[in-house]
């Protein structure tokens, strides 16, 4: 059974560490080093992780799933490795978009974009390259 809620602030710190392990494993490998690093100063800065609005999924009691947003624009969506392909992510995007506003956004990196696809996010620009980060903007159709 697969339970989603907001995340308290004593929760954070864990979360970071989903996003961190899973990025590592899918995403960094498609990033240059300057962009694994912009990415993990993002994660690392708890006063910037404080302002997101963000989410965890739990698949028999364990944070499965961490989905963040600032406003309508989704800034993180990770799902551990053995947790994916079982509705986890998408348990978490529904009831993220259910508390967001219209449109919502993602800067998707190039292993998420089809992830976003069956999501029903379109891209709105090609692929972009922001501080060695690599993202195609995509909005919710």
């Amino acid at each position: 059974m697969i339970q989603v809620r907001e995340l308290e602030e004593q929760d954070l710190p864990g979360a970071m560490e989903l996003v961190w392990a899973v990025f590592q494993r899918f995403e960094a490998p498609e990033y240059s080093a300057q962009g694994v690093e912009t990415f993990q100063t993002y994660i690392q800065d708890m006063e910037q992780v404080k302002a997101l609005v963000t989410y965890g999924a739990y698949a028999d009691g364990l944070l499965s799933g961490v989905l963040a947003l600032r406003g309508d624009h989704i800034s993180l969506f990770f799902v551990r490795e053995e947790a994916q392909g079982r509705g986890i992510g998408r348990s978490l995007f529904q009831y993220a978009a259910a508390r967001a506003g219209r449109p919502m956004t993602v800067h998707s990196s190039p292993y998420a974009v089809e992830i976003y696809r069956r999501l029903g996010f379109v891209p709105t620009a090609e692929e972009q390259v922001e501080d060695g980060v690599r993202y195609t903007p995509m909005r919710l159709a």
